[in-house]
């Protein structure tokens, strides 16, 4: 249980900082660098995501012995 709230902790972490960051780089005309921040927090999250999902499917593969 302790991991599932790590990983919740890490994307709001994730999506707050991209947002800060995204709002300075906008407010300071540069909006393609903006842009490029908000790929880069999309990215790791599904990054993040994609791990848990991965070890969803090895706990169901296991536990049904397929």
């Amino acid at each position: 249980m302790d991991m599932e709230v790590d990983l919740i902790f890490k994307i709001a972490a994730i999506g707050i900082l991209v947002a800060v960051l995204n709002q300075l780089l906008v407010r300071s005309g540069r909006e393609e660098q903006g842009l490029m921040v908000v790929l880069a927090g999309l990215v790791t999250t599904m990054v993040l995501m994609v791990r848990q999902i991965s070890d969803l499917f090895d706990l169901i593969r296991r536990l049904f012995q397929l």
